[in-house]
């Protein structure tokens, strides 16, 4: 299945016309400012050369148009924590030893590809994969790049760096205990194909040192790993550049001298909010999401069987144990992020339990408006923000000519209610209209104006 949908979709984009255009709908340009209405986006092979008023657009004759009235055109989302080796499933042990018993069926990279087209799915089309074998990731990242699987194009860090071994196997982390063994890894990491580093848990200030030197020497950038403020006050003396999680398992707020020097700083922050403090309640309270049609449709019958078992009793899961604890700083943790002023970028931590690809990123953004951040800016977060996370500002987060060709297009108004990120009708990734559940390629309409 997996390999039928990679080679039809790989067909149906050599097929694509050079140029394209999105016709009538709003246009919410990723700077924040005020939308354009009924506007037109024009692109010509993977770049954007007009976008405005679609009276003030001149479409060459026999362009193909997507019609998009009704609906609002928004950067193509960017999702800057991902996890492509997990898919939602319960319980990590139960779910690699299922990987394992199930690996020559469901190699690890047909689970990362199958993770990577729920991801395109879901109108994400960037994305930095924070934990996973090198290699693996590797080849993932290429195969997109090439066009032989749909999915985001991805920046990888391959395994991440600790001095706390747990959570995922072996070969998606690295052991260091010392200085020079995190320079060592983080250089074995870059020279392996890497496009950043992760550092996980308990590591020092030395550590994180180390690492951001040989990054830094390569241009990368290093995200961590944090909770304790302790370890946030190590990372970020040490110029770690994205400091991720940063509360989000339920501690209480930080120091309000620690908040003011990070966003003074203009460092960026990912709280990954939802996945740990509103997930669960929202299941709770609607567990007939997990029987969701839809869902399922994203994956082949024997994954969904394995993960949609593996969450029958999820009030019980090891991964929400915490959960009293989590909900009750939740408000005060992610609020003080908020009223601080500072970067926000936005990750879902998708793939952990409850947390799928289809629905974790915005998700994400709805906890943040629940929360007081207006929809205008929870959106500038999701593209242009994080585009610049990403080291890649020049050429996405923004619907403007020159830049590439990423653009979600959702049924409805975000602006009015930010779920409507959760009504993805057509995605175009490097102007490849994309559109359904599996995202195969579609051929638009040659026609010169929208029906």
């Amino acid at each position: 299945m997996l390999l039928l949908a990679s080679m039809v979709a790989a067909t149906l984009q050599a097929a694509q016309p050079t140029r394209l255009a999105l016709v009538g709908g709003m246009l919410l340009d990723g700077y924040g400012g005020a939308p354009v209405h009924h506007a037109a986006v024009l692109m010509e092979g993977d770049r954007i050369v007009a976008a405005g008023p679609a009276s003030e657009v001149e479409i060459p004759e026999g362009t193909p148009i997507i019609d998009t009235r009704g609906e609002t055109m928004l950067p193509g989302l960017i999702e800057v924590h991902a996890h492509l080796v997990i898919v939602g499933d319960g319980d990590y042990p139960r779910w690699f030893k299922w990987l394992e018993d199930h690996k020559a069926r469901y190699p690890l990279t047909s689970i990362m590809a199958l993770s990577a087209r729920q991801l395109l799915a879901a109108g994400v089309t960037s994305a930095i994969d924070l934990g996973a074998p090198l290699k693996e990731s590797v080849e993932i990242r290429d195969q997109i790049n090439r066009g032989t699987i749909p999915g985001p194009r991805l920046s990888v860090s391959g395994p991440w760096l600790t001095s706390e071994p747990a959570i995922f196997p072996p070969y998606c982390q690295v052991e260091v205990h010392t200085a020079a063994e995190a320079a060592r890894a983080t250089e074995a990491n870059i020279r392996g194909g890497a496009d950043v580093i992760k550092a996980h848990a308990g590591l020092n200030f030395e550590q994180y040192k180390a690492i951001v030197e040989v990054a830094h020497r390569y241009k990368i950038k290093v995200h961590a790993h944090l909770y304790d403020e302790h370890a946030v006050r190590d990372a970020f003396n040490a110029g770690v550049d994205v400091l991720q999680h940063v509360g989000s398992a339920g501690t209480p707020p930080y120091s309000a001298q620690l908040v003011k020097d990070i966003a003074e700083s203009g460092r960026p922050v990912v709280p990954t909010a939802a996945h740990r403090v509103w997930l669960f309640p929202a299941t709770r309270d609607f567990p007939e999401r997990l029987d969701d049609p839809e869902l399922a449709r994203g994956f082949p019958p024997e994954v969904w069987a394995e993960v949609h078992d593996s969450l029958r009793q999820f009030h019980t899961l090891d991964y929400f144990v915490d959960r009293e604890q989590e909900e009750f700083f939740g408000d005060a943790s992610l609020g003080q992020w908020i009223q601080s002023g500072a970067v926000l970028g936005m990750g879902s931590d998708n793939g952990t339990p409850l947390n799928f690809h289809k629905d974790a990123l915005w998700r994400e953004a709805k906890v943040f408006v629940d929360h007081g951040l207006p929809a205008s800016r929870v959106i500038t977060a999701l593209t242009w923000t994080n585009a610049r996370i990403l080291g890649k500002e020049k050429d996405l987060g923004t619907i403007e000519p020159g830049k590439l060709a990423d653009i979600a297009v959702v049924r409805g108004n975000p602006l009015f209610d930010i779920v409507a990120l959760s009504q993805i009708d057509v995605v175009v990734k490097d102007g490849i209209p994309y559109r359904d559940a599996e995202r195969m390629a579609i051929a638009a309409r040659a026609t010169g104006s929208p029906r």
